[in-house]
Formats: structure tokens, C-alpha cells, sequence
């Protein structure tokens, strides 16, 4: 069975962006050593996105042209009358059905790029199995939280700890 991995950006405080959806926290961070804190290894092992709307709209923004253009994703929106875009394809139905149909199929392994609305649903329906967390050492004091709305426990072991020279640390946790 495929497996959902949750690959992301987060800050001391647990947001992925501020309010607006703003990330130049992350885009201007110091980055001597140039690293994509295992963005490309991660990127080998799965064939499948999953994104929020909102977060979609950001891609976009951006990244010109859209990035994942060799991959299949799916954007989960509550507006049926999306229907055409370039290398998408639009979900606005039962999005925890969806993602456990899709898990079964065959494949490589599935990155849910996020927001905090599709993190929080994935977590609470209990299908992520693994996350793959840049944390960076900084605040932001107010924005998105990773898992957006009320949460109950859920627990994962640390499997991998990588530590950069700028202090972000690349975190790995596995169900």
C-alpha cells in the first residue's frame, strides 16, 4: 500500500505561513550550504501531490511554470465548478474516501504538499503515515498553523534528525 508523506516547511511556532499565506519567511532564509533539506530525495519516491486550493493558488504564484508537471495532482476544493487546468485535476468530493482509494492503488508514495485545512483532515482520518519536516529556527509569532482547526493526540517516532549549519533541522517522523 502507497503511503501519504507529508513534506514540509514549518517554524518554531508551527506555522507554515503567515496569515496571508505569505512565505518569504522560508524563500529568504540563509541558506549557505545550499541545501534542499531533502527535498529531491523525497521528491524520487512519490508520483501523487495533494494540495488545498489556497495552497495550489501559492504554487502558482510561485512557480511559473507550475512545478509538478510529471507528477499526478489532485486539489481538493469546495468549488465543484473548477473542473480545467494544466496538470491537475479538481476533487470536491469526500476527501478522506478519496485519499484511502487512492492509497490502495498502485504506485510510488503520495506527498501532501498541504495546507493547514487538508493537513488537519489527513491527520485526524489517521492517514499520514509519514512526516518529512524542515523546521526552521525562527518565529513568526501569528499565521497558518501546520494542522489548522482542533486536534487530538496522534503519535509518531522520530526516524531520521539532520541538523544544517543555519539551524534548520530536518526531521523525519514515521506512524
Amino acid at each position: 500500500m502507497r503511503k501519504l508523506k507529508l513534506y514540509i516547511a514549518v517554524t518554531l511556532d508551527g506555522y507554515i505561513a503567515t496569515k496571508d499565506g505569505n512565505i518569504d519567511w522560508l524563500l529568504n532564509f540563509p541558506n549557505e550550504e545550499d541545501t534542499d533539506y531533502g527535498y529531491a530525495e523525497f521528491l524520487e519516491g512519490v508520483d501523487v501531490t495533494l494540495m488545498g486550493n489556497q495552497t495550489y493558488k501559492h504554487v502558482l504564484q510561485l512557480a511559473d511554470p507550475f512545478p509538478y508537471v510529471d507528477l499526478t495532482n489532485y486539489i481538493f476544493t469546495r468549488n465543484a465548478n473548477i473542473t480545467i487546468a494544466p496538470y491537475v485535476h479538481f476533487v470536491d468530493g469526500d476527501i478522506v474516501k478519496f485519499v484511502k482509494d487512492l492509497k490502495a492503488k498502485p504506485g510510488k508514495d503520495i506527498w501532501l504538499i498541504g495546507g493547514s485545512q487538508i493537513n488537519a483532515a489527513m491527520l485526524e482520518a489517521d492517514l499520514i503515515d509519514e512526516m518529512h519536516i524542515a523546521q526552521f529556527p525562527l518565529t513568526l509569532g501569528t499565521g497558518i498553523p501546520l494542522f489548522g482547526g482542533e486536534q487530538h493526540l496522534h503519535h509518531f517516532e522520530l526516524a531520521h534528525l539532520k541538523k544544517y549549519k543555519n539551524g534548520v533541522l530536518e526531521l523525519r517522523y514515521k506512524r
